[in-house]
């Protein structure tokens, strides 16, 4: 059994903000407990993480993880598997633990991660960098990696932004409205970045295309009739 050596509780609020016409306040989300557990593999730790990795903890996760980076000898392994929930902001923060990582002689990888993890690192491109290979070749990811950070931290806002608007125009929550963006963006092979704007615009009366139309409808009627 690992020994729970780092923990943290997520903020006990979450600022809500108005998407509409009336100005009307988001659903509420709490966030669930972020819990972040160690063990030894011969020169690595096995970092466990469980919970939600969003905006909320997105500080935390970064401390937990550079703390048990500073207490490996080669770095991390990371089984994500208990990961409910990852948005652009917990991958912001895996990213920037790896390029500490990198810039200290050691690597991060991904043992094991669930499937809304895995559609993140598919969707963004960033799958490789957490991978076993990526330790053969620290120099040239690096430069890959300050890319993709760049890129997720300037898509953010609006892909956050394309979340409210579906919780506001549909009454989902935060998980769902991720869903739908993901499998929308997977259905219609468009960036997930590219979707959000779709979706930005169509608040200012600018339709998104036909076919994301359709997806986007598709994909809320699925979570929407979901447990």
């Amino acid at each position: 059994m690992p020994e729970p050596a780092y923990s943290a509780s997520s903020a006990n609020d979450v600022v809500t903000a108005g998407t509409g016409a009336d100005d009307e306040p988001l659903p509420e989300h709490r966030p669930e407990q972020l819990t972040v557990d160690t063990r030894a593999d011969g020169d690595r730790l096995v970092v466990e993480v469980r919970g939600e990795l969003c905006l909320d903890v997105d500080h935390e996760l970064k401390e937990l993880l550079s703390r048990a980076l500073e207490d490996s000898v080669s770095g991390l392994d990371l089984d994500l598997s208990g990961v409910d929930f990852c948005d652009c902001s917990g991958l912001n923060a895996l990213l920037r633990v790896r390029r500490q990582a990198l810039s200290d002689g050691k690597t991060i990888t991904v043992r094991a991660a669930g499937r809304m993890v895995e559609r993140l690192l598919e969707l963004t491109g960033t799958q490789p960098l957490f991978t076993s290979d990526a330790e053969q070749d620290g120099g040239p990811d690096l430069g890959a990696e300050v890319v993709q950070l760049r890129r997720a931290m300037r898509t953010r806002p609006t892909i956050d932004l394309a979340r409210g608007v579906l919780m506001a125009t549909f009454g989902l929550s935060p998980d769902q409205a991720w869903e739908v963006l993901v499998h929308s963006s997977q259905n219609t092979n468009t960036k997930l970045h590219r979707l959000a704007e779709h979706l930005v615009a169509a608040v200012q009366g600018e339709p998104p295309p036909e076919a994301v139309q359709r997806e986007v409808a598709a994909a809320v009627a699925r979570v929407g009739s979901g447990p």
